[in-house]
């Protein structure tokens, strides 16, 4: 009984979302289910909602495909999983926005060989969690989320909720993984923010975590940022006054478009800038690998997690790894 009052002291959930066209639903719901489900503690039990860009002509096979998927999931684990459509307005290209101007940039990255560069699709799914995932009717009911993505593995069996642990010891933004990101997508990026927190700087915290994202007092962006597809977070704060004119006034430069801006920088950006430096946390016990890069946790978490990665592989202190800049930042030391 206690746990079942915890969840509605602590509402969250975990968020996964499709934003490709020709994939399965059932093929995200059962690797979110074998990647995550079978590495958590049973103590820990949240409601997970997997979010589903339908295409409208295909709406009726794809809502099948998902009904199969939550099945699935449903027959493997007490998790309730929901589906939601996002809305056209939130996900397509914007009309305001020159398409002579962004498939020129498109083609300019292309040509210098950017990962998604001349993806719309993936530039819909930036601008969607940077601005209006949090805002969708299904999680509203919701406070904390835990964002799962198709392509990802645990390694750690996770001893505690992590929601708990958020509000518990006053956190808004955790993390398991820091990078440089790709100067040529942000060019503008940090121009944008120096203007807005010039117009605002009431937003700015005074203990933030500037430091991390900068070498030189804010004149200039290191690149550093928080790798968004693992974030648990507080969407209170994505849902605040500062957060929502952050992104309504990078929005409307257009750089999700007129460059590829992610939602990773803009997410860690907003995070450093107007919380409290020690409002944001490293889940070191949680193992996770996207791609070809993992976080592995160091003793004494890998032992307490049972963890089953290669801590030698682990991104943490390599080249590009920004973990020692934000240790740095948090704790003065390297």
């Amino acid at each position: 009984m206690q746990q079942s009052l915890d969840r509605l002291r602590v509402p969250s959930t975990l968020f996964a979302e499709e934003n490709s066209e020709g994939s399965s639903f059932f093929n995200i719901a059962v690797r979110m289910w074998r990647s995550f489900g079978v590495r958590t503690h049973n103590a820990f039990s949240v409601k997970a909602a997997l979010f589903g860009f339908v295409p409208s002509p295909l709406a009726s096979e794809y809502a099948l495909l998902f009904s199969f998927s939550v099945s699935s999931v449903q027959l493997r684990t007490n998790a309730s999983v929901q589906f939601g459509v996002i809305p056209s307005r939130h996900w397509y290209q914007p009309d305001w926005i020159d398409e002579g101007k962004a498939e020129q940039a498109r083609n300019a990255l292309k040509a210098a060989g950017v990962i998604y560069a001349d993806s719309v699709s993936y530039r819909n799914m930036c601008r969607f969690n940077s601005g209006f995932f949090f805002h969708h009717p299904l999680l509203q009911q919701y406070r904390y989320y835990w964002r799962i993505e198709p392509d990802v593995d645990y390694f750690c069996q996770l001893q505690y909720d992590p929601f708990d642990y958020l509000k518990d010891n006053n956190k808004t933004y955790g993390f398991t993984i820091a990078l440089e990101e790709l100067g040529q997508t942000v060019t503008t990026l940090w121009q944008a923010v120096k203007e807005f927190m010039e117009q605002y700087p009431e937003y700015i915290h005074p203990n933030n975590a500037l430091a991390f994202l900068s070498d030189n007092g804010g004149e200039s962006f290191n690149l550093c940022h928080f790798w968004s597809n693992f974030e648990i977070a507080d969407m209170d704060f994505w849902r605040g006054e500062a957060y929502t004119k952050f992104f309504e006034y990078l929005d409307s430069k257009g750089g999700f478009y007129y460059e590829r801006w992610g939602d990773a920088p803009i997410h860690s950006i907003a995070a450093a800038l107007f919380l409290d430096k020690t409002q944001l946390h490293f889940f070191n016990d949680i193992g996770y690998q996207h791609s070809n890069i993992m976080h592995c946790p160091q003793q004494p978490a890998f032992l307490t997690g049972s963890c089953t990665c290669n801590r030698v592989l682990s991104i943490d202190y390599r080249r590009y790894s920004c973990l020692p800049r934000y240790n740095k930042m948090l704790n003065g030391k390297w």
